[in-house]
Parts: structure tokens; C-alpha cells; sequence
């Protein structure tokens, strides 16, 4: 699956020429294709909020005898048309893809990065793919991260992706890594990291983005550089995008939580803007943007989807009230 995303992804990027425009574009076209499932599962989780006076009268009514319950929701979700995993498709179908869409990310950041070090290895030239104010799309958007890969970086790529990397190279490419002692068995993190800290070049970059003094917190210390990756502008607008959709949230329907049990959506509504913070400040920018333009849909989405939900309401209460006329002649 990871190689079927970046092989769409690596398909538009040879379209626009950028992976910063490209993962709009293409975050774009996944929400795009699943628009029609999260419309679908509102609609059922409408339902099944309107119905909540029923559940809770059979719930009361049956309350000794759950055979007889579950017999008689059964026979109220066939009446009213629901399916009980309505409301959990969008999670069924956006919880895995969240995951997948982080684990492609992943193994393109880290193709790029150690092609990258390839690059500057070989040739002494540092290549970024850049993006707006972001200096290389495949590290954190963070003052706390250089552009350049670093050995922490480098170390963590794991062995498969080298071996593709290294396969994907030209004959000219190997032919100089060769000469330096480097080829398919013993490529790795730690021997390219240890052959470009050797190199005039590296040394220049590394001076370029030196660190300033560490920014010294309660339980950690920060690196701060003199020129930074990027702003903590993904991190933040992840934060923001993902209360609005907390904030569009609750203004639909909810159901009530049953009796005994704590209410989550007052919990979910502060946890999720904080994991998306922490998880956007530590993922590259590339997989950061992803989760920012994603939030950006779902929130306007769910305008869109409260827009239409309140014109059917309207509709369906004229109609009613047509026919109570209709009753009283």
C-alpha cells in the first residue's frame, strides 16, 4: 500500500515539479474519494441520534432482560433504516489511512534524505526540496531542526530503504560511491554519515546551519539554529485547524452518553489538538502538511455537510407541517 501512495504521489509530483504542491494536491484527492463514505456515515449517525428517546425508553423498559433489548433495537435500527456502524465508518476508513498515509511519508522522507547525502557525497552540492518558507519539505517545519540530515537522521534510515536507494542510483553514482568504499552490502546511515563528515563541503553546510545555545527546558534541552528548517508553522496551524473542527464538531447532533458513562467529547476536543501539535512538530513537514490540508477539508466539509443537514431539517418540518394542516381540515 505505502508503494502504491507514493507511486500516485511521485506521479503528480513529475506533474508539478514540487512535493509541497504535490501533497495538497494529492491529500485533495484522497479526501475527494471519501467524501461520499463520511457523508453517508453522518447521515446514520443523525439518524441514530434522533432515535435516543426510543433507545433510552427501551433501554428502560428492558433493562432486566437484555435479550429482549437487543431484540427490540434490532427491530428499531431495520424501522428507521440504520446501520449500527454507520457512525464508525469515517474512523474505520480514516484511522488506518492516517496511519498508512504516515508510514508512506515516512519512507519517502527518508528515500529523499539519503538521496540527499548521496548527492552532497558525491557531487558537494546540498539539494532541498523546499516549500514556501519551509527549507527542505523531508525535515521537521521546526527552529529546533536543521535543513541538512544529521547522523541522527541518517541512522534511523532503515536498511531496505538504503538498498533502494542505492539501487535507484546511475552507473556513475555507484561507480564514485564505490571508489569512496561504499556499495550494496555495506551502504548505511552510519558509513555515509561517517564519509561526509570528512568532507570540506559537510562541514561548510554543518557551519552554515550551525546551533545556537541550547534553549534549556524543565525535563530537556532544545537545539536552536542559526538557520532553521522552518518557522513551527505546520505544527501550530495542525494545533488551530483541528479545534475548528472540534468547534464544527458540536454543532451537529451528538449522542448523549449513556448512563454511567463519562462523557469522551470534552476530552477529545483538547486531546486531539495537542497530539496533532506534538505529532506534526516531530514528523517531516512533509507528512505536516498532510494533516493540515486533511483538517482544512474535513472542517470545511462539515460546513458544508451542517448546510445541507439544515435545509433537509427545514424542509422535513415544512412537510410536516403541511400535513398537520392537511389534518386539522
Amino acid at each position: 500500500m505505502n508503494e502504491f501512495l507514493k507511486g500516485i504521489l511521485d506521479g503528480i509530483n513529475s506533474l508539478f515539479g514540487n512535493y509541497g504542491w504535490s501533497i495538497i494536491v494529492f491529500t485533495l484527492l484522497i479526501k475527494l474519494v471519501l467524501m461520499p463514505f463520511d457523508y453517508k456515515s453522518r447521515v446514520g449517525m443523525r439518524k441514530t441520534t434522533k432515535i435516543q428517546p426510543q433507545i433510552a425508553a427501551l433501554q428502560k423498559k428492558y433493562a432486566n432482560d437484555k435479550d429482549k433489548l437487543n431484540q427490540k433495537m434490532a427491530e428499531l435500527y431495520r424501522k428507521e433504516n440504520i446501520s449500527p456502524m454507520s457512525g464508525c465508518l469515517p474512523m474505520l476508513i480514516s484511522m488506518p489511512l492516517l496511519f498508512i498515509m504516515f508510514a508512506a511519508m515516512r519512507n519517502v522522507a527518508n528515500m529523499e534524505l539519503a538521496k540527499q547525502a548521496i548527492d552532497l557525497l558525491v557531487s558537494g552540492v546540498q539539494t532541498n526540496e523546499s516549500w514556501l518558507w519551509i527549507q527542505n519539505i523531508w525535515m521537521p517545519d521546526s527552529p529546533f531542526y536543521a535543513a541538512i540530515a544529521d547522523q541522527q537522521n541518517l541512522q534511523i534510515i532503515p536498511a531496505d530503504i538504503w538498498a533502494k536507494v542505492y539501487a535507484s542510483l546511475t552507473d556513475a553514482t555507484r561507480a564514485s560511491l564505490e571508489g569512496l568504499g561504499i556499495n550494496a552490502g555495506n551502504i548505511s546511515g552510519a558509513s555515509i554519515f561517517q564519509l561526509l563528515q570528512a568532507t570540506e563541503v559537510y562541514q561548510a553546510e554543518t557551519a552554515l546551519w550551525h546551533e545556537l545555545p541550547k534553549l534549556n527546558l524543565l525535563i530537556t534541552q532544545l537545539s536552536i539554529y542559526a538557520k532553521p528548517n522552518g518557522w513551527f508553522i505546520l505544527p501550530i496551524l495542525a494545533c488551530v485547524t483541528q479545534l475548528l473542527m472540534s468547534a464544527t464538531t458540536q454543532q451537529q447532533p451528538q449522542q448523549p452518553a449513556a448512563e454511567g458513562q463519562p462523557d469522551t467529547g470534552k476530552f477529545m476536543k483538547y486531546f486531539f489538538p495537542v497530539f496533532s501539535l506534538f505529532i506534526c512538530a516531530s514528523s517531516n513537514a512533509s507528512f505536516a502538511l498532510y494533516w493540515v490540508v486533511s483538517n482544512v477539508f474535513a472542517w470545511a466539509e462539515q460546513l458544508i455537510f451542517n448546510k445541507v443537514f439544515e435545509i433537509q431539517d427545514r424542509k422535513g418540518n415544512t412537510g410536516k407541517s403541511v400535513k398537520e394542516e392537511d389534518s386539522i381540515k
